[in-house]
């Protein structure tokens, strides 16, 4: 029953309403079921060590507040200035909010993850994150994938195959012209962007407006720590991390299942009538604390 219910959450997600202010719900892709309800489990604590940036693995030309969840960079020409996380992850299904204004990003404004040996700093300017074998990067100004000092094409959109990669492209061509050549523009990415880290799966993604972009990075190292990271070479610039939650490798639980089911069959709009339905009490609270 939980292997059917899974598989129903799957391919439900397709058909979810496109939201028309948004460029970014026609590019989305399902999520699995462990992603799902992931992100639909409530956050950790915004204290915890895995939403810190990592005051040894910093440029010295990023400033950390003094809660270490924000990093920014000072006015230094002609450098290119990374930072990683304070704790990175060998397993698990990951999922980190990154606040980053578009104002402030300038060019080469890059996310993504690294291993402990990315560098962290370099002169003129460049893309430090994916600018090495250690480290994949998404640059959030031009859409670019970048990883061993390759541009491996726009995000979402079809990208080349890595001449270190085996298997096929990681995202589809669509059918139609029109979301093609959509897909093939860089888009303007907005403050507010999850980066969804599967360490078993060795895979990274990105979502953006409520929208799952599907892979960026496949075939990632297993079993070494991967860290968030981002480099900018903006003045000013301030980046925000937040880690909200993450998964195991096993399925997810038949209740968190059921409860993620019931979730959107209500819908958006009925979120806040959960406590109307015909249920014992100690259900509406599973359903309301889950929120």
């Amino acid at each position: 029953m939980g292997l059917s219910l899974s598989v129903w959450l799957h391919s439900s997600a397709d058909h979810s309403p496109p939201s028309s202010s948004s460029a970014f719900p026609p590019l989305a892709v399902p999520t699995s079921s462990r992603l799902a309800v992931t992100l639909n489990s409530s956050p950790v604590a915004p204290g915890d060590s895995r939403s810190h940036w990592s005051s040894l693995h910093c440029s010295p030309h990023f400033l950390l507040s003094a809660c270490k969840q924000e990093v920014t960079r000072s006015p230094v020409e002609q450098s290119s200035d990374g930072v990683r996380a304070e704790v990175g992850v060998k397993s698990g299904l990951h999922v980190w909010e990154v606040l980053w204004n578009p104002n402030h990003r300038g060019t080469h404004a890059v996310l993504g993850i690294s291993r402990h040996n990315c560098p962290l700093q370099a002169s003129g300017y460049n893309v430090l994150v994916g600018g090495d074998s250690q480290s994949w990067g998404w640059e959030l100004k031009t859409n670019q994938l970048w990883h061993a000092e390759q541009n491996l094409g726009l995000y979402p959109g079809k990208r080349k195959r890595c001449h270190s990669e085996s298997g096929g492209d990681f995202w589809p061509q669509s059918s139609t012209s029109s979301h093609t050549k959509t897909a093939q523009t860089p888009l303007p990415i907005p403050e507010r962007i999850l980066l969804v880290l599967d360490a078993d799966a060795g895979t990274l993604g990105f979502i953006v407006d409520g929208s799952f972009l599907g892979v960026a990075f496949k075939d990632l190292p297993r079993g070494v720590e991967l860290f968030p990271a981002v480099s900018s070479v903006r003045g000013g610039a301030s980046i925000r991390l937040r880690y909200l939650n993450g998964a195991t490798r096993d399925p997810p639980a038949l209740m968190a299942l059921c409860g993620l089911s019931i979730r959107q069959l209500l819908g958006q709009q009925r979120q806040n009538q959960l406590d109307k339905l015909p249920l014992p009490p100690r259900l509406h609270h599973y359903l309301l604390s889950s929120q």
